[in-house]
């Protein structure tokens, strides 16, 4: 599977519409979860595969990759950390974990 680009076909765009790319990406398995672990601090791919946990190192080796290409986090002497823009997307989606809780609540858990 390749890196989704802005520009270039992505899952949901022919066109490659830069919201849809995004999607894409974050939208892979474990990309949020990774996203959502480091905002907890810069830390190694071991520590990282600990709170992850289910994770596997080949999938955790897979999304790292991708989001250090997308820009959204990078190697540092401490092991992974968010940059700017990953930081940002982590803000932008905090507001979500509210309103899905919310959403949540219209789902009769007994079913």
């Amino acid at each position: 599977m390749s890196l989704p680009t802005p520009g270039k076909p992505v899952r949901g765009s022919k066109s490659g519409n830069h919201l849809m790319a995004l999607f894409d990406l974050l939208g892979r398995s474990w990309s949020m979860g990774i996203i959502w672990r480091l905002q907890e601090g810069s830390c190694t791919f071991r520590v990282l595969q600990e709170r992850c946990e289910s994770i596997s190192p080949t999938t955790l080796n897979r999304r790292l990759k991708e989001l250090t290409q997308s820009f959204l986090i990078e190697r540092t002497v401490d092991g992974y950390a968010l940059t700017n823009k990953g930081k940002e997307i982590f803000l932008l989606l905090k507001p979500l974990e509210s309103w899905a809780k919310d959403w949540a609540k219209n789902f009769d858990t007994n079913e």
